[in-house]
């Protein structure tokens, strides 16, 4: 029996795909640039407990990221705002 494909967004929390969704809206991303949100975890001595990073990825191969360092659950749209747009001007 063959793999069955399903949508990218398919296993996306209903918080992540908010963020995802965000983030599209604040760029002005188009359908055909990936965007890419995880949440990472450390125990590392020196790191942040939790980061949420999110990446976009142009098909043009540009490439982008932005670090906020608390969980996906804590960051607000105006987070999102602020952090991207703010990564831009620069």
């Amino acid at each position: 029996m063959p793999p069955q494909l399903r949508p990218a967004t398919a296993g996306l929390s209903p918080r992540l795909r908010a963020l995802r969704d965000t983030v599209r809206a604040v760029l002005g991303l188009d359908d055909d640039t990936a965007v890419v949100i995880r949440q990472f975890t450390y125990t590392e001595p020196g790191r942040p407990p939790l980061e949420t990073v999110v990446t976009v990825l142009r098909m043009d191969g540009e490439a982008h990221r932005w670090t906020l360092h608390r969980s996906a659950d804590q960051i607000t749209e105006h987070d999102l705002r602020a952090a991207l747009l703010h990564r831009r001007r620069n």
